[in-house]
């Protein structure tokens, strides 16, 4: 009789092994497979995973729009600018006819109270809101782009803080008044604040992420915003006369001041938008934009000499306002996408809608006062601040 052999991956009712063996195993601690090492066992539909397996397609591709919707889109909010402006000459706590409006814009009497109001007041609050809106606007934008950081906005990071110190240390201690004289020391405070918060948030060794930059930008402007209460505090005379540069305010600011601050916002805004394509790269990674031909070094130099020049000029303007820098460019990506090209206009005309419409709304809310535009838009910049830091996969929280 010839012995039994012993089958790979079966046993015998008996569980012996090889031939003759006496060996017994039982049968709860036998393998569920006892195939030889390296073979996978064929699932049968009571083997198979209930596991849900997951699909390694690709993702399907972001939607873009069309150059000529972008543009449209372009030419109807620059209508909804031009309705704003005029909404911010026609609206404040005085009544003023629609006429006298219309008057004291093209051809006042300043005799007439209301077109004295439109001519004195009203114009220079609104030239001031689209220049600093402008610049906001088009430096938060690029700070997002440069830093690939969602949270980076000229308040939150400390620039703004660091101009408006340097301008008012300049008025109290050396005695400047003319916007000539103080307004090289906004550029100064922007250069130095945006140096000290790098400077902080590249310590260690993950170098400056998204989340180390917004911590130390957001200490830097706690400390820098004291010293400007501070320096205020001291000067009761000028106290009421320089309170926006705590908050940021709209009123206060004569024709010199906005003829002197006008030609570097429009040198800042070209340097922004020729960015676009830079960005664009950018944003992909330092890598990739030097495989892509793009000059990484002289492309964040370039940002940050117009961001300087646009937070500087703005915080000349109107004070430290926070928030439009970092709400304004993410309603424009919502419109036109990631693609720096058609977010950096977008921006430059959303930006002064935000700060005439908080304006506006400051005017006309607590009469016979008003309300300063920084609180205004801290109120309403604070929805999608917060909305960013949920969104963990944005700011890697």
């Amino acid at each position: 009789m010839l012995p039994l052999l012993p089958v790979p991956g079966c046993r015998s009712a008996a569980g012996t092994r090889g031939s003759g063996g006496s060996d017994e195993q039982d049968e709860n601690s036998a393998p569920p497979y006892a195939g030889r090492r390296g073979e996978r066992p064929v699932s049968g539909p009571a083997l198979r995973s209930t596991t849900p397996q997951r699909t390694t397609g690709t993702p399907p591709p972001r939607r873009t729009r069309s150059r000529p919707v972008l543009a449209l889109g372009l030419v109807a909010a620059s209508a909804v600018l031009l309705l704003t402006v005029l909404a911010s000459l026609a609206v404040g706590s005085g009544d003023v006819p629609f006429h006298d409006v219309l008057r004291g814009v093209f051809d006042p009497d300043l005799q007439v109270k209301g077109q004295l109001i439109v001519r004195e007041v009203r114009i220079p609050r609104t030239v001031a809101g689209l220049l600093a809106g402008a610049a906001l606007g088009l430096a938060g934008a690029v700070m997002q782009g440069v830093a690939r950081n969602p949270l980076a906005d000229p308040q939150l990071l400390g620039i703004n803080a660091g101009a408006s110190v340097a301008v008012v240390c300049s008025i109290s201690f050396l005695g400047f008044t003319v916007a000539t004289q103080y307004i090289w020391f906004g550029f100064l405070g922007a250069l130095l604040a945006a140096l000290l918060v790098y400077g902080v948030g590249s310590l260690g060794r993950e170098g400056a992420t998204p989340v180390k930059l917004a911590l130390a930008g957001a200490a830097t402007s706690a400390v820098l915003t004291s010293v400007t209460s501070a320096v205020l505090l001291q000067d009761r005379e000028g106290y009421d006369r320089f309170r926006f540069w705590q908050l940021g305010a709209l009123t206060a600011r004569d024709a010199d001041v906005l003829w002197q601050a006008s030609p570097f916002v429009v040198a800042g805004a070209v340097l922004a938008l020729a960015l676009g394509p830079q960005l664009n790269a950018l944003s992909l990674g330092d890598d990739l934009a030097r495989g892509l031909g793009q000059r990484v070094g002289l492309a964040r130099l370039t940002s940050a000499l117009a961001v300087v020049l646009l937070c500087g000029a703005a915080t000349v303007v109107a004070g430290p306002i926070g928030f439009v820098g970092l709400a304004v460019p993410h309603a424009a990506r919502l419109v036109t996408g990631p693609d720096y090209r058609w977010v950096l206009p977008y921006s430059m005309v959303l930006a002064p809608v935000m700060l005439l419409v908080a304006d506006i709304v400051g005017r006309v809310v607590a009469p016979p006062g008003e309300v300063q535009v920084g609180v205004v838009t801290a109120a309403i910049g604070c929805v999608p601040f917060i909305w960013l830091v949920r969104r963990r996969k944005l700011v890697e929280l």
